[in-house]
């Protein structure tokens, strides 16, 4: 027992070096070295801890006992897909910018641009020929080799170092605003990183500890910060250049210092830090995104594709071909780094914060276009604040930008309050199905009351889905009556129609359409009654899926004939007795936050 325990714990931590360097993009390589010349130690402790923290709290939740990421993910993708290639754009952006703007320029001028776009080329290619397996372990390798570069660099630095040292504090105002975005940035950032939901589908399927990847991975993040943190304190805070915005920027520092020394030994071995750092981002994006978009396309029913391959949809190179033009137009504007990472603080916060409550189990109550013209004001705010300086108006653009969420968040509170904490989401969207506990591993038909409601589990196959591939429509109507029958039977299991005097039949019946479901996705079919009269009983069904919510929702009425000539019958007693205390008028109730949002 204890050597599987072992044996799985040293797999779990293999994954380590894959979620670091793939951590340690553009913002987190070149800001760990303007933040530690700029504003001291201190300062650099506050942009690294949360930048750590961020990641093991992602692993952390994603791989709670019972929580299956690749399930929360099939159900969230189609929804944030947007989100999910906006973030890779800026981070892909950022990482090109960073490159050139703040190393191979200051080192070689505009001829070692060519070098840049090889090194991209290069490492896109492995994304794409390389699944993420063979990634953790070219990873692996590409640590050592980058952080030995690393080492080398840093001892020659140290024989020349800089007369001043780094202090251990040198805050402003601006420093202060940055404090809360940079919090916020950080704790959200992987949550919006697809990268880091392909690693923990593929820890969670092998069978590792997704937790246990994710605290060696941040560990490992922190100290690749602290080593480029400590790049920059040897090399010292150099000629801060002038941006656009007239701020100072620091980022190259390192690269100042390595022209100073004119050593080519350092200045390759700096590159080779540099370089592998960079290339595990742009492989880790390109395969990440490939298989999301591969996944999302094969889902799809939208007309486009009936004129492009799928594969051309899917592939991440648009993705990459605008981020290197985004980041050519920013150097070219001498538009500093700074306003690549703003998004991560403002724009994209409504939208990460609805997708961590989805991940949490609260409904879907995620509205892109309302997320996305809140997050534009919150990054206004920003850019107003970061330039006065004004670090009030830093300070609240996160806040503001968390406003598109609140319909989630106040989903989510709704939900724990109603389910308890911890509990699994019930799918549902009225208060009836709040105790009733879907299960998260493999569900199976299943049936009984809650309350006033009769409850049907399903799982669709393939086997009720039509071509196109979501669940036939007519299936919904034979769930509705299999879930009556059901209900008949849990009521009058005696009721046999050789015997009977009389017989049910159906006297109308409707059902409106809001969502559609698919193979595997669990199914709830609830029914109750709604009201009655003498010879007329109604029906109440609504159908719910555990990832979407409602499907669907309608009603049938009902009457009794006798068994000769089928003539109506007033409702029998025996029905009466048997139904009855089964019956609670239903009180009328105001629309749940949820649906507010979808209206």
């Amino acid at each position: 027992m204890h050597s599987t325990e072992g044996s799985r714990l040293l797999s779990s931590l293999a994954w380590a070096p894959t979620i670091g360097l793939s951590w340690l993009w553009g913002l987190g390589f070149f800001y760990a070295i303007h933040v530690t010349v700029t504003y001291g130690w201190l300062g650099f402790a506050a942009f690294a801890l949360p930048n750590a923290a961020g990641l093991y709290l992602f692993g952390h939740v994603l791989g709670a006992p019972g929580r299956n990421p690749a399930e929360i993910l099939k159900a969230v993708e189609d929804r944030y897909t947007g989100l999910f290639l906006a973030c890779q754009l800026a981070a892909l952006a950022l990482t090109a910018y960073g490159l050139c703007a703040h190393l191979l320029l200051p080192l070689f001028g505009h001829g070692s641009l060519l070098g840049a776009v090889l090194l991209f080329l290069l490492a896109a290619a492995i994304g794409h020929a390389a699944p993420i397996g063979a990634l953790r372990r070219l990873h692996a390798l590409y640590l050592v080799v980058g952080v030995a570069a690393a080492l080398v660099a840093a001892q020659g630095l140290m024989r020349a170092a800089p007369s001043a040292p780094v202090p251990l504090a040198a805050f402003d105002e601006r420093f202060y605003g940055l404090m809360l975005p940079c919090l916020v940035g950080f704790l959200l950032g992987p949550w919006s990183d697809v990268q880091h939901w392909q690693r923990v589908v593929a820890i969670h399927r092998e069978g590792g500890s997704v937790r246990a990847a994710y605290a060696g991975g941040s560990l490992l993040v922190l100290g690749l910060l602290t080593l480029n943190g400590g790049l920059a304190a040897l090399a010292g805070a150099g000629t801060p250049v002038l941006a656009a915005d007239g701020i100072p920027q620091a980022q190259g520092a390192v690269a100042q210092a390595l022209a100073r020394l004119r050593d080519p030994g350092l200045t390759a071995a700096f590159l080779v830090w540099a370089a592998i750092a960079m290339a595990s981002t742009v492989d880790s994006f390109y395969c990440a995104t490939r298989w999301l978009l591969t996944s999302v396309t094969r889902r799809s029913e939208s007309p486009l594709l009936a004129f492009l391959p799928a594969g051309l949809v899917a592939s991440p190179l648009w993705t990459l071909a605008a981020a290197v033009a985004l980041a050519a137009g920013l150097i070219a504007a001498n538009i500093p780094m700074i306003y690549l990472m703003l998004p991560f603080a403002s724009l994209f916060v409504g939208a990460t914060l609805c997708l961590l409550c989805e991940a949490l189990g609260a409904r879907p109550a995620y509205d892109g276009v309302l997320c996305a013209m809140i997050g534009t004001a919150s990054a206004l705010i920003f850019v107003t604040g970061y330039v006065a300086p004004v670090g009030a108006l830093l300070a609240i653009a996160p806040l503001v930008g968390a406003v598109g969420a609140l319909p989630a968040l106040g989903n989510l509170i709704a939900g724990r309050r109603g389910s308890g904490e911890g509990a699994p989401q019930a799918a549902a969207d009225a208060p009836g199905l709040a105790t009733l506990v879907v299960p998260r591993a493999d569900p199976v038909a299943a049936h009984g009351f809650d309350g006033p409601w009769f409850v049907l589990q399903l799982l669709p196959t393939y086997d009720d889905t039509n071509s196109v591939g979501n669940v036939y429509f007519a299936n919904y109507f034979r769930w509705v009556g299999k879930a009556r029958e059901l209900f008949f039977h849990a009521c009058m299991p005696d009721f046999d129609l050789a015997t009977t005097n009389f017989y049910i039949l159906t006297r109308s019946f409707s059902h409106d359409f809001r969502r559609e479901a698919r193979e595997f996705e669990p199914v709830i079919v609830r029914i109750r009654i709604a009201s009655y009269n003498r010879k007329f009983v109604t029906l109440s069904h609504e159908i719910h899926s555990r990832t979407q919510g409602l499907l669907g929702r309608g009603e049938q009425s009902l009457m009794f004939v006798d068994t000769v000539r089928h003539r109506p019958l007033d409702i029998p007693a025996s029905v009466m007795s048997s139904f009855l205390p089964h019956f609670v008028k239903e009180r009328p109730r105001g629309p749940a936050f949820g649906e507010l949002a979808e209206a």
